[in-house]
């Protein structure tokens, strides 16, 4: 009986938190939406419910109610397999994302090698969407979306080695309780610019939406899917939006800790402190989307390599030294 009971609890706090997560994904698309009307001078949606509020429900139901068509060529087992993967793993990662003290669903002592491992994941829904769907438009986008997030996964993993190195911890609550003083992205503040431009190119989103690209490829990976499978791409590229920006959070910007610790600010709870910077992010997404045009992939490449690679690898260089230098590791 006990058993069954912690079972039934695990369960609640899984719905307690993916049940806000998937209304934040569907609501995400709306504020985007509106963001780009107002920065493009225009109104954005307006017809359905006031002021619009209603058409991220409307957009579900018109694609959850749609046909699904599998492509007669294609990998049928894989090609369905693909977007219920990149889904499942953009939920799983916030697992264990700090929303307070001991507010987390698995406090594991490894929470930001558990992060890399789901993050680079990532990638195989992808590919097997572009090489199930027998399509060469589909199947260019997985190549360019695998080099991609390789390329930057190796800036983000050197970045976050400079957190762990000053922090003394792989656990992310106790990441977040050492910033208590000073949070990371104010020593940190060249490697916190890069980590931020690397999340765009690993969420594949402008100016790197390379893999994804309109104009020379039709949509790219996910150009054979309707239905249901495009629903479930696209919810989950907006989910993990929501989680690197809550990472970005975490790592940078002290999770659920208010600004320098000013006394008014320590009134608001630490999950709606987690939230707001989880929407100034969630902003710098969309900012970048209105205002930045796309790179070529040559120039995307060229900059994960030659330029954010070596700067990163410097910086680590550089923590270790200052660390060991001034006798400030963590103990």
């Amino acid at each position: 009986m006990a058993e069954i009971w912690a079972l039934v609890v695990i369960v609640f706090y899984i719905l307690v938190l993916v049940v806000p997560l998937l209304l934040g994904v569907a609501y995400l698309t709306y504020a985007e939406r509106k963001v780009l009307g107002a920065m493009q001078l225009r109104q954005g949606p307006m017809t359905v419910g006031p002021y619009g509020l209603l058409q991220p429900i409307a957009d579900g139901l018109k694609l959850f109610m749609k046909e699904t068509v599998v492509p007669s060529g294609s990998n049928k087992f894989v090609f369905v397999l693909a977007p219920m993967l990149t889904f499942i793993l953009a939920l799983i990662g916030w697992a264990v994302i700090p929303f307070g003290p001991g507010l987390v669903l698995a406090d594991i002592n490894v929470g930001v090698l558990y992060l890399l491992a789901v993050s680079s994941l990532g990638v195989y829904g992808i590919i097997m969407a572009g090489w199930a769907s027998n399509s060469r438009y589909a199947f260019l986008g997985a190549l360019r979306s695998s080099a991609q997030m390789v390329s930057y996964e190796i800036s983000i993993g050197l970045i976050i080695i400079n957190v762990l190195l000053t922090a003394g911890s792989l656990n992310l609550t106790t990441i977040v309780e050492s910033q208590r003083g000073l949070w990371y992205f104010i020593p940190h503040f060249p490697m916190f610019v890069i980590f931020f431009v690397s999340v765009l190119a690993e969420t594949n989103r402008h100016p790197f939406d390379l893999p994804e690209d309109e104009a020379t490829l039709v949509t790219g990976f996910n150009v054979e899917y309707s239905s249901m499978g495009f629903a479930l791409f696209f919810l989950g590229e907006y989910a993990n939006m929501i989680l690197m920006s809550a990472i970005c959070s975490v790592l940078f910007l002290g999770g659920w800790l208010p600004p320098f610790g000013i006394v008014p600010f320590t009134w608001i709870p630490g999950p709606i402190w987690l939230i707001l910077k989880i929407c100034f992010f969630l902003f710098a997404f969309i900012w970048a989307r209105a205002t930045l045009p796309r790179y070529r992939y040559d120039q995307l490449m060229r900059l994960g390599w030659k330029v954010f690679l070596p700067l990163s690898l410097f910086w680590v260089v550089l923590t270790a030294g200052v660390l060991v230098a001034f006798d400030l590791v963590p103990r």
